[in-house]
């Protein structure tokens, strides 16, 4: 446990923070799951429609500083890239 007062400070922030950031986190991996399923299903243009969701949430956590600028870019692309290869298909 803490002893100094900054030292406290800082277990607060840190705990603070953490909550900030599971939320993020979690609302980037929802948003990518449910991507990923509509298009297992075959449902190409709902997950089309909720990949602007999935780039909200990405661009938020990049905004926090949570996520760097490429790992960003490179999530965007990646699902971006499964989007396109399921209205290839038809």
């Amino acid at each position: 446990m803490p002893i100094t007062s900054s030292a406290k400070k800082a277990l607060r922030v840190a705990e603070r923070k953490y909550v900030f950031n599971s939320r993020r986190k979690n609302a980037i991996e929802a948003s990518t799951k449910e991507i990923k399923k509509l298009l297992k299903a075959g449902k190409g243009k709902e997950a089309e429609t909720k990949l602007s969701g999935a780039y909200k949430a990405i661009d938020k956590a990049v905004k926090t500083k949570m996520l760097k600028k490429n790992t960003a870019a490179r999530m965007k692309s990646r699902l971006t890239v499964l989007v396109n290869k399921s209205k290839a298909k038809k």
